[in-house]
């Protein structure tokens, strides 16, 4: 019996991905945004970081080959639209410049839907990471400052970036899923593929599954709970 109901995304033009780090995408959320570019839908990835403190080498090193993985990784779901603030991997926070910089894209790309992870201490497979706990927060309270002529005035004053308001906000990892984003088989290859590309990063963690041995695995859960082969699982907020 399905308890998550389909994710209907038909008059949706523009998505924006925000999350900490490279490969944040890759465990799912890309087999979504493969669905969307094939159905026309245009999605911009944005990262807050440059992951640069994922790997024992120097970070500047990292940095660089985290990028590319990265762009390597956009390729395979279609997504021509990478961009990558610069704020420091795993002491990510809080802060009113982030809040303002998530928000400057926002009104930049000017998506019906922001998808980010969720913030809750715990998540489904464990704790979460403090940077993904912080760049969830920082979306949502991102989107509403977008919208909102007097939050950051000067991306109106000096930038010359109008309001947006977003319709949706969609949250991957959530515990509690309300929808779900039907799949096709292409798409996971797609999601499969997209974290293959992360090669050196996952070389450099000790007994990481091959993706082709669980990415699947996860979509066709989603699937289950969806009524269809292969999903999926988001919290959707409709907005006003």
């Amino acid at each position: 019996m399905s308890t998550l109901k389909l994710f209907d995304s038909s008059a949706l033009e523009r998505i924006l991905c925000v999350v900490a780090h490279p490969d944040d995408m890759e465990y799912g959320a890309s087999a979504a945004v493969s669905r969307w570019t094939q159905d026309g839908i245009e999605v911009t990835y944005l990262l807050l970081t440059h992951g640069e403190a994922g790997m024992p080498q120097h970070p500047d090193e990292v940095r660089e080959v985290r990028r590319a993985e990265q762009g390597a990784a956009c390729q395979q779901v279609g997504v021509t639209d990478l961009r990558i603030l610069d704020y420091p991997d795993g002491v990510l926070e809080m802060s009113l410049d982030l809040r303002r910089d998530i928000a400057r894209v926002i009104r930049e790309v000017r998506p019906q839907a922001v998808l980010s992870t969720t913030w809750e201490a715990v998540a489904p497979w464990g704790l979460n990471q403090a940077d993904h706990r912080v760049a969830g927060l920082s979306a949502v309270d991102a989107v509403a400052a977008a919208g909102n002529r007097w939050i950051f005035p000067e991306l109106v004053d000096d930038e010359g970036l109008e309001p947006w308001s977003t319709s949706w906000v969609l949250v991957s990892g959530d515990a509690s899923p309300t929808h779900a984003v039907h799949l096709r088989q292409t798409d996971v290859d797609s999601a499969v593929a997209s974290l293959e590309e992360h090669e050196t990063y996952l070389a450099a963690l000790s007994g990481h599954p091959v993706p082709a041995d669980f990415i699947p695995e996860i979509l066709r859960g989603g699937g289950e709970a969806a009524g269809v082969e292969f999903a999926l699982p988001l919290r959707a907020f409709p907005l006003g």
